[in-house]
């Protein structure tokens, strides 16, 4: 036989697994998958990423892992569902009321006032409803995976405590760049800038914007109650937060794959909501140590019936109207 020598026999181990990989049984080839998050590598989000990479690479044998990108380091939201569209990143974490610019039932589930109580919109997001709006995302270019909590979302300043609508009046309030966000704070009498959601520290600390509205974590998390002293449990939105992944990815993926990839998020989504409870009660815990003032007991009913222009021009659109209505019934 003839002595091979060790650059011929690398050349021939390689040539070895590349022939075990095409004749593995999914067909599937190997890779890693870039997922894009804006929030901090200690998130609840994040976490829940990269748990779920954790449950990819083991079921998949190694073959499929998720690296994923935390701080903004890929881009702004906006920027990054963008990239997530043409398929330059493969999985991303974004709001709701951002998608929305792309997936039109996503702006159904950021509309102010919508669900009652957490309670009801985790029953909403995991019953059939949820599993519809996720189906609907493909002619968009992204395939829905998974939802995760966003806790609800109320309205901090450091102007003045709100206690009343009245109370809003020219105050300029940040929002996310969504024309249904904008629409709301303008429907409460304050003034919406819309603004990346990395931008919105610098906006409160040199006075661009006085106020803005976000979660108790994100709040806190973000430094904002440093300069936003005025929190008011307005609890105008719930809506949750939402994983996908793009459709050129998907479409990379054995069905069987596919299957591993769906449940891996599933169980990402039970995940993150533990640790998203345990950081909501520590991020109040720390903004009251702060001594950030909280407004809760405040009347609803106004800041509800601002929102009526806001439901007239949804009830226009059939697809809208019909699945508001559905939302609401679910007990």
């Amino acid at each position: 036989m003839p002595v091979l020598s060790r650059a011929e026999l690398s050349r021939t181990g390689v040539i070895v697994v590349a022939l075990l990989l095409a004749v593995c049984p999914t067909g599937a080839v190997a890779r890693e998958f870039r997922a894009a998050d804006t929030q901090t590598e200690d998130y609840p989000t994040v976490q829940a990423l990269r748990y779920m990479g954790a449950l990819i690479a083991e079921r998949s044998g190694g073959r499929h892992e998720i690296k994923v990108f935390h701080s903004r380091q890929l881009g702004e939201e906006k920027e990054t569902i963008e990239q997530t569209r043409a398929g330059a990143i493969d999985l991303n974490r974004t709001n709701v009321a951002l998608i929305g610019n792309f997936v039109p039932a996503m702006n159904v589930l950021a509309m102010p006032f919508l669900f009652r109580s957490i309670e009801h919109m985790q029953k909403v997001l995991d019953g059939p409803i949820g599993s519809e709006i996720l189906d609907s995302f493909e002619p968009y270019g992204f395939v829905g995976l998974a939802f995760y909590d966003s806790g609800a979302r109320s309205i901090y300043n450091g102007v003045r405590p709100v206690k009343t609508i009245a109370d809003l009046k020219e105050l300029r309030i940040r929002v996310q760049q969504s024309e249904l966000m904008s629409q709301m704070i303008r429907s409460l009498g304050a003034e919406p800038v819309e603004m990346p959601y990395g931008q919105v520290l610098t906006g409160l600390a040199n006075h661009l914007i006085d106020g803005a509205e976000n979660n108790w974590p994100s709040f806190v998390t973000t430094d904002h109650y440093r300069h936003a002293g005025h929190y008011t449990l307005t609890e105008h939105t719930m809506s949750p937060e939402v994983l996908v992944i793009s459709l050129k990815a998907w479409q990379s993926l054995s069905p069987d794959d596919q299957k591993i990839f769906r449940e891996a998020a599933q169980r990402s989504s039970r995940f993150m909501r533990e640790k998203w409870r345990d950081l909501e009660e520590q991020s109040q815990r720390k903004a009251l140590e702060a001594g950030v003032t909280i407004i809760r007991d405040i009347d609803r009913k106004p800041f509800e019936d601002a929102m009526a222009p806001i439901y007239a021009k949804a009830g226009r659109e059939p697809v809208a109207a019909a699945l508001i209505e559905r939302i609401r019934k679910v007990e």
